[in-house]
């Protein structure tokens, strides 16, 4: 956004904004999100927690990989990949079935 000196914010045809972007996006008129992750505290970073936390169940419960391996792969503790898997199982809808899950 862009203010005046006495801190209103401007009209855009008053103000000289350059949309460069982001690294998620290359502009911010096509920027997939409908609020930009970057301004919101944590955004990004859980954004892409969550991309991560859905690529280990993918792996866990398709290709059958183990903890140990998943913490290699994405380069995190056991206890995190652990953690991803309580979360889910406790979130478990019928599309995601995680072995050892309170339904067992």
């Amino acid at each position: 956004m862009c203010w005046d000196e006495s801190g209103q914010d401007l009209l855009p045809e008053y103000c000289r904004y350059k949309d460069e972007g982001c690294e998620l996006a290359d502009s911010c008129l096509n920027c997939p999100f409908p609020d930009c992750i970057c301004a919101q505290h944590g955004g990004k970073q859980q954004w892409l927690k969550g991309l991560r936390d859905r690529e280990v169940l993918r792996l866990f419960t398709t290709q059958g990989k183990g903890v140990e391996e998943l913490a290699l792969i994405f380069g995190v503790s056991r206890r995190t990949i652990q953690r991803i898997l309580k979360r889910a199982r406790n979130e478990s809808t019928p599309k995601i079935k995680i072995l050892g899950g309170p339904d067992e």
